[in-house]
């Protein structure tokens, strides 16, 4: 079971909740006005990690077979036989009880909703099966990061929730299009779907260019809504360099910096934005 549980927090990345958590927080700073209580902040991070970890766990469940003939991904725990489909149900189980105990702490409406939550994980994986739009399926599910923590506090959905969630849903579409061009080849021989296999890498590049363009927008907007300070847009400004950087590292003609792009730069981007947002919530 130790070596099982160790192949499982590989499997899932576990250091990628770096993507999510600080989209959460910063959006739990925005909806509380500053300092969030002390329960809203260690429910919310519960149900995050939990909720991630559950769809993770089926995103590899679920892809096991294609991973397996995918030289990039042959070698993960799934695929590889290193870990078995029984194993990791056993933890998506565990997480799944984890994360309703995480819902039920929070506002009651939650515990009406979460269906959606584990529903929309789900789906995810199964999306490249049938449209080059496999993307936007990704950015539904962060969409709901903003969405349902604004619901979690107050119970309610307002303006600035919709456009964090549309602004969230954008800017992960945006860098999963950048991390899809490493598997076109395979993904053309598979069957599957995505922009760049689809469309072409220079077309699905430049989508990719106007989601992040349309996800600094959002933002913009509901800094505008929420009487945003300084630090806010300064934070917002900062994040649109790092996005203008993450774009000139890659090209249809040039793939080898994609991992930078993809890995660094979003991991800065997600963590920039919850310093200069709560800083700005909290002076």
């Amino acid at each position: 079971m130790p070596g099982s549980a160790r192949e499982f927090l590989e499997t899932i990345k576990v250091e990628h909740t770096i993507f999510a958590l600080p989209f959460a927080f910063m959006t739990l700073f925005l909806v509380s006005g500053g300092w969030p209580s002390g329960s809203d902040f260690v429910w919310v991070s519960v149900a995050m990690v939990a909720g991630r970890t559950f769809g993770m766990a089926a995103n590899r469940l679920i892809d096991a077979r294609l991973d397996a003939r995918n030289p990039r991904t042959a070698d993960r725990a799934i695929a590889a036989g290193r870990l078995t489909p029984r194993a990791v149900v056993f933890y998506m189980l565990v997480t799944m009880a984890v994360f309703l105990l995480a819902v039920w702490q929070l506002h009651p409406v939650c515990r009406k909703l979460w269906p959606v939550v584990i529903a929309a994980l789900v789906i995810y994986p199964y999306a490249k099966r049938f449209t080059a739009a496999a993307h936007l399926f990704l950015g539904a599910v962060y969409f709901m990061i903003p969405t349902a923590i604004w619901l979690a506090v107050t119970g309610t959905l307002e303006r600035p929730a919709l456009l964090l969630g549309v602004g969230a849903g954008l800017w992960v579409a945006g860098f999963d299009i950048i991390y899809a061009l490493l598997d076109v080849e395979s993904d053309r021989r598979a069957g599957l779907h995505s922009m760049p296999a689809d469309l072409g890498l220079a077309p699905a590049l430049w989508i990719s260019r106007l989601f992040h363009v349309g996800f600094v927008a959002c933002l913009g907007i509901a800094g505008i809504d929420l009487a945003a300070g300084a630090f806010y847009y300064a934070g917002l400004g900062l994040t649109a360099v790092l996005l203008g950087w993450e774009h000139r590292l890659v090209s249809a003609r040039d793939l080898s910096r994609v991992n930078a792009a993809f890995f660094t730069t979003n991991g800065v981007v997600s963590v920039v934005l919850f310093v200069f947002i709560a800083a700005d919530t909290v002076l």
